[in-house]
């Protein structure tokens, strides 16, 4: 009982000496701080170092942290300066409290109002939208929203070599997927109407759906880029996060997050290849290991995009990739040594050869 005693009798007189001090000569609620510290989930050890942060960072209300996205975003570029200038972005401690506000940043961000206004039914589905068709014992197709009325939703008809040329749409029962951006994937059931001509194009009428399924709601905060990268398969596992030396398959990367990214590629590409991507940040080379979920093939511009679910991340990369996610990091000089050539680039980017091979020949 004793120990105990004296741990909280210091611990409250640590307290008592920072509810004395003041903050630009205006006296600060330090409780209030360290009680809402404790609510989102901060020890008490990290809570004293948010405090030197908010400090050193002048905020006027230090508390307001905890709400406020662009007062966090001060106290966190403020420590990863200093972690860069003092050689701390190589210390272990510094990373795993790095982490922790990251997470917390993530929280505030996924909060918004605009990442959690979801959608009902089919009416609110955007034209344009691209949908992935199940119909039972046929197979899975891809579609895209060609317009959408008040009456009934209408597709591009589903093309399959599979399926046999006498093979009718009309009354079919399917199951629609589609992914809605910052938001989650929706699944519904519905039937086909009619298959008519819109816009042009075979499309099939199929019923609205007055349920949605919410689906795998996203759970990370994803920055959009056009960014230079190079592709490799993942041949051996024990290479997850092995930096290669020797250029791989030059690719972009289209977007970024500690949970994935997106990649295009000349020529086609399949879902469940175990690859990897090297690309830099800030100057450092950063691996991302992981599987194709999804690819996008544009057949106009020869070229795929690949939607890649990453393997967990060590730390100190997580904690880079995050940092360009929330734009904590300096502006960056040059990607050496794993910038992709203009000229090649600039041949990918206008969906030209890339000049090698394609995906299918490569992975």
């Amino acid at each position: 009982m004793v120990p105990a005693l004296i741990v909280v009798i210091a611990i409250l007189g640590v307290v008592m000496l920072i509810l004395s001090r003041s903050n630009n000569g205006e006296k600060v609620s330090w409780l209030q701080f360290y009680a809402k510290g404790k609510d989102a989930g901060f020890s008490f050890r990290e809570i004293e170092l948010l405090r030197r942060l908010a400090v050193k960072s002048n905020l006027e209300d230090p508390a307001s942290l905890f709400w406020s996205q662009n007062q966090l975003d001060i106290c966190i570029r403020s420590m990863v300066r200093n972690m860069n200038l003092s050689g701390g972005d190589s210390d272990t401690g510094s990373h795993d409290f790095l982490s922790k506000l990251y997470d917390y940043r993530k929280k505030i961000e996924m909060e918004k109002p605009r990442n959690k206004n979801g959608i009902s039914n089919s009416r609110q589905i955007n034209e344009g939208r691209n949908l992935r068709v199940l119909v039972s014992g046929s197979g899975v197709f891809k579609s895209q929203v060609v317009k959408n009325t008040s009456q009934y939703l209408t597709i591009s008809r589903p093309i399959s070599n599979k399926l046999p040329g006498t093979f009718s749409w009309t009354g079919q029962k399917m199951s629609v997927y589609f992914w809605r951006e910052d938001d989650a994937g929706y699944v519904f059931d519905t039937e086909v109407l009619d298959e008519v001509f819109s816009k042009g194009i075979a499309s099939l009428k199929i019923a609205h759906s007055e349920s949605l399924f919410r689906t795998q709601k996203r759970k990370s905060v994803r920055v959009k880029l056009h960014k230079s990268a190079f592709l490799y398969p993942l041949a051996n596992e024990k290479d997850v996060n092995k930096i290669e030396v020797n250029p791989g398959l030059k690719c972009f990367l289209e977007d970024l997050s500690d949970t994935g990214c997106a990649v295009t590629i000349g020529g086609k590409a399949v879902s469940g290849l175990r690859i990897k991507v090297q690309f830099a940040l800030n100057n450092v080379p950063i691996v991302m290991s992981g599987t194709v979920r999804n690819t996008e093939y544009k057949e106009d511009l020869n070229r795929s995009l690949l939607h890649i679910e990453a393997d967990p991340l060590p730390i100190e990369i997580r904690n880079q990739i995050l940092g360009e996610v929330f734009g904590m990091l300096p502006e960056e000089e040059e990607d050496l040594p794993f910038r992709v050539l203009d000229e090649e680039a600039e041949r990918l980017a206008t969906g030209a050869d890339p000049g090698g091979a394609s995906h299918e020949d490569a992975v």
